[in-house]
């Protein structure tokens, strides 16, 4: 999977707990300053988490098929989950749905800011369990990284010695060619050589021919 898509998950999901959080603890806030404070921040969080399920999006389709359907469903999740808190953000928000919620805390002993409902348990129980999965998938992601260096590094001191090898090779071939070079030169000397004492021999031969020849026809004329 893409590391760049992991990044993004990661970022979202502990925007999500985050977001979760605030979310219940507005929910019980009396309209005033705090809760428009807290309102904001929420707002700002889910534009932020709009922007990375974008580039989630991004990156997701820009992988090979095997990686991209994976992330593609864990994309739906996420815009599912951006979906809920969409959801509760404006509950929360609405003028008149929260004072009575927290009447009812109030009334039960419950009016600890942190506390939640059953199913708000259950998306930030989900959110985390993300988070603590994206977290999973990013250690491993980083062991096959380093898993990858060692064995890149490793590739890289064979190919060293390799070419080590190779111009140690190279500098006896030279060596070998600098010796044949050599040999043709004395063969080329011995072979003018021979040619140039074959020519004396001959001349030789034929001067003698001569000389025998004027002798033989001097003889006869007396």
């Amino acid at each position: 999977m893409s590391e760049v898509f992991e990044g993004y998950e990661r970022q979202y999901c502990e925007l999500s707990t985050n977001l979760t959080r605030k979310s219940n603890s507005a929910s019980l806030l009396p309209h005033g300053d705090d809760k428009k404070g807290k309102l904001g921040e929420i707002k700002s969080g889910i534009d932020e988490a709009d922007v990375l399920i974008r580039k989630m999006d991004l990156e997701a389709r820009s992988l090979q098929p095997s990686a991209k359907a994976t992330c593609l469903a864990k994309l739906r999740e996420y815009k599912s989950d951006l979906n809920q808190l969409k959801k509760e953000f404006k509950r929360v928000s609405s003028p008149d749905v929260n004072q009575s919620a927290r009447e009812e805390l109030m009334e039960s002993g419950m009016a600890d800011p942190l506390s939640v409902s059953a199913d708000q348990r259950e998306r930030l129980a989900m959110s985390v369990e993300r988070l603590d999965q994206s977290s999973d998938r990013i250690r491993e992601s980083r062991r096959t990284m380093m898993e990858t260096e060692e064995l890149g590094v490793s590739i890289l001191q064979d190919l060293s010695q390799q070419r080590q090898t190779l111009l140690h090779s190279h500098s006896k071939l030279h060596g070998v060619d600098e010796a044949i070079d050599k040999s043709k030169k004395v063969l080329t000397a011995m072979s003018r050589r021979m040619t140039r004492n074959k020519w004396i021999v001959t001349s030789v031969i034929i001067a003698l021919i001569l000389a025998i020849i004027l002798i033989i026809s001097f003889k006869l004329s007396h």
